[in-house]
């Protein structure tokens, strides 16, 4: 049975963090966990855990050639999961992390095949939600999280879009509210020294 948690985002208190904690554990356990970020609401799962992001796919019905953004919570994660990190991409992470924008980088073998689809890249980043963000760092391992919606139809920006679409399917749903933003973030890559926007979104060329 899927449990629904209220957090305000504005106002995190100590009993919020231990629902967070419990929400951070089922992560590390396998399971799935819907929680908002400011762009739209995430389906999580372990990016580390190949079971668990085979979970994600079969929850959205998403096609598995599809990879996964993976949610970080700080530098230090990011360094664990990539590597060769040029300057332009560095900056990137300098000016932009967290934000809503999502950094294509060379990825280590710790992230499974399944969540990359089979690539040598993973899609990075680092949301400025702090419910998210101490989600992530309470569970400390990478968060494979798509958005969270049924694949073809629209992302969910609060909770009412999400829970008869996903309940019993998932662990947890963190109710933070309505998404800031409401729309996926920016999708880049650098090819040859040139940034290249792949998906747009809040941020802007």
């Amino acid at each position: 049975m899927t449990q629904i948690i209220k957090i305000n985002e504005n106002d995190i208190k100590n009993q919020d963090i231990e629902k967070l904690k419990k929400c951070a554990e089922s992560l590390k356990k396998g399971n799935l966990v819907i929680f908002p970020t400011e762009t739209v609401y995430g389906i999580g799962a372990s990016a580390l855990d190949e079971k668990a992001a085979k979970k994600i796919f079969i929850a959205k019905g998403r096609p598995n050639d599809n990879p996964l953004i993976v949610h970080v919570s700080s530098i230090q994660m990011i360094n664990d999961i990539c590597y060769d990190i040029n300057n332009i991409e560095q900056k990137i992470i300098d000016t932009f992390f967290p934000g809503p924008i999502t950094l294509i980088l060379k990825r280590k073998n710790i992230i499974p095949d399944y969540v990359t689809a089979s690539l040598d890249t993973v899609g990075i980043r680092m949301p400025e939600n702090k419910i998210a963000q101490k989600l992530i760092e309470l569970a400390n391992i990478p968060v494979a999280a798509p958005s969270a919606n049924i694949s073809g139809k629209p992302s969910g920006t609060l909770i009412d879009d999400i829970i008869d679409e996903f309940d019993t399917k998932v662990d947890y749903i963190i109710d933070g509210g309505i998404s800031k933003i409401g729309v996926e973030s920016t999708v880049v890559k650098v090819i040859d020294n040139v940034v290249n926007i792949l998906r747009p979104g809040k941020i802007s060329p």
